[in-house]
């Protein structure tokens, strides 16, 4: 359950974190899962003292926390021509039945563990849809789009920061307004 008001700044590495009660390295906790919505309280150093949507707290590194964009543009801007969504839905579609179909076989018998995992190795498949807000994942270019209707814009990216200029194909995440970037 998240706690009222709770309002993520960063999320956990892919990885996870190690955690600890007080910003002392003798005083460790559970570790924070990865890619756990977090939302930055304090600073001290390199520690930051992290609070997570159950209301839980704990203190990490803060170094490694990878921070959330800001908000996707706003409605209501000038109407623009959209980036077409139906490719990428039509790519999340098939990911989805590739993904259920494992699942069919692994739960009726036909697949066991492993032979699941490796069937479904490298399969990733993001799509959020709240009203006419819709965030697809793109896995031919790692980028996660939003959309609200009048245009699609890349949201967030695979790669950090300068990944287009070590040869990554495509300019680094960038958060766009209605008033441009």
């Amino acid at each position: 359950m998240t706690s009222p008001g709770f309002r993520p700044t960063h999320v956990v590495p892919q990885h996870g974190m190690p955690a600890w009660d007080a910003p002392d390295p003798a005083r460790p906790t559970v570790p924070l899962d990865p890619l756990l919505p977090v939302q930055l309280v304090e600073r001290r150093g390199d520690w930051a003292h992290v609070l997570c949507a159950n209301g839980w707290s704990a203190w990490v590194d803060g170094r490694l926390l990878v921070a959330v964009p800001q908000d996707p543009p706003a409605a209501g801007g000038p109407q623009t021509r959209a980036a077409d969504p139906r490719p990428l839905l039509t790519r999340a579609e098939r990911a989805l039945a590739h993904y259920r179909a494992a699942v069919e076989d692994l739960a009726g018998g036909g697949l066991d563990g492993e032979s699941f995992r490796g069937r479904t190795q490298g399969l990733r498949i993001g799509i959020v849809v709240d009203g006419e807000s819709v965030w697809l994942y793109d896995t031919e270019q790692g980028r996660w789009v939003y959309g609200d209707g009048t245009r699609l814009s890349t949201y967030a990216t695979d790669d950090g920061p300068g990944a287009a200029a070590a040869g990554a194909g495509h300019a680094p995440t960038q958060v766009v307004t209605p008033d441009g970037p």
